[in-house]
């Protein structure tokens, strides 16, 4: 278990704009989205909740209309899933996550798409929209999204695209400024007509090294799918470890 993926998801949702920190847990909440996969918590690594703990926590999202929902490595904080199940929280999902360093890190090979940051408020939003696309209609393009996109370039991260034929967006990535030696690599997606030409490895690949070239001295990234696991392997991440989502389950609101 690599320790700093725990500390590093603390410190990246101090990050947000508004924060809330009771009993151990640091949720992080973006006004200008309900999505549950940007506004959530994490435990401080080594928490031992109580139930007390866990209800504070439950009612910082209810007060704000959210679904309580965290994410963390259970190796650094044993006693939180014990904790949050007791509530009534379950497992949505579970993912292992892959770190790459500077020593591992292998610049992919063959023909490879050229890599572009975004220079323009046009390219944020094709960003945005390619990677609606990617991910199925998970989430809607929309100015919200591309406005997060520049933000995390100006605030110290990067955002990598490979540009499509027409001037827009195949496919992208992003990663996150560095904090604690580590740096989170997210939302690495290629648009349905463009896979399978090496996108997402270049970006993947493009981003580590200019995250290391900032001073990080890890990235890592979680991944589904064993086709994906091959892809991030080609260009130097490997397994290190696993994180939980977690998330209350409507029948166990207990009007917290």
């Amino acid at each position: 278990m690599d320790a700093n993926v725990q500390s590093f998801a603390v410190a990246n949702l101090r990050r947000r704009p508004l924060v809330v920190e009771t009993g151990g847990f640091v949720a992080g909440f973006d006004p200008g989205t309900t999505s549950p996969y940007i506004n959530y918590a994490t435990p401080l690594p080594g928490a031992e909740p109580t139930a007390r703990d866990v209800a504070a926590l439950v009612a910082a999202f209810r007060e704000r209309g959210l679904t309580p929902r965290l994410e963390f490595a259970p190796d650094a904080a044993p006693a939180v899933e014990a904790a949050l199940r007791t509530a009534g929280f379950a497992t949505e999902e579970a993912h292992e996550y892959l770190v790459c360093t500077p020593a591992t890190l292998t610049a992919p090979t063959g023909d490879v798409p050229r890599v572009e940051a975004p220079s323009c408020d046009a390219d944020y939003v094709a960003v945005d929209a390619a990677l609606a696309e990617a991910y199925g209609g998970a989430f809607d393009p929309s100015p919200e999204g591309a406005a997060r996109l520049r933000r995390t370039d100006e605030g110290g991260g990067a955002v990598r695209f490979v540009r499509a034929p027409d001037g827009g967006c195949a496919g992208a990535a992003m990663c996150s400024a560095p904090a604690v030696g580590t740096a989170e690599l997210a939302g690495v997606g290629t648009r349905p007509a463009f896979r399978g030409r090496g996108i997402a490895a270049a970006v993947t690949a493009a981003l580590a090294r200019e995250t290391f070239a900032r001073g990080a001295e890890s990235v890592w990234l979680e991944y589904e799918g064993e086709g994906s696991r091959r892809i991030y392997a080609r260009v130097g991440f490997r397994p290190r470890g696993t994180r939980l989502y977690m998330v209350l389950a409507q029948s166990a609101d207990r009007g917290w």
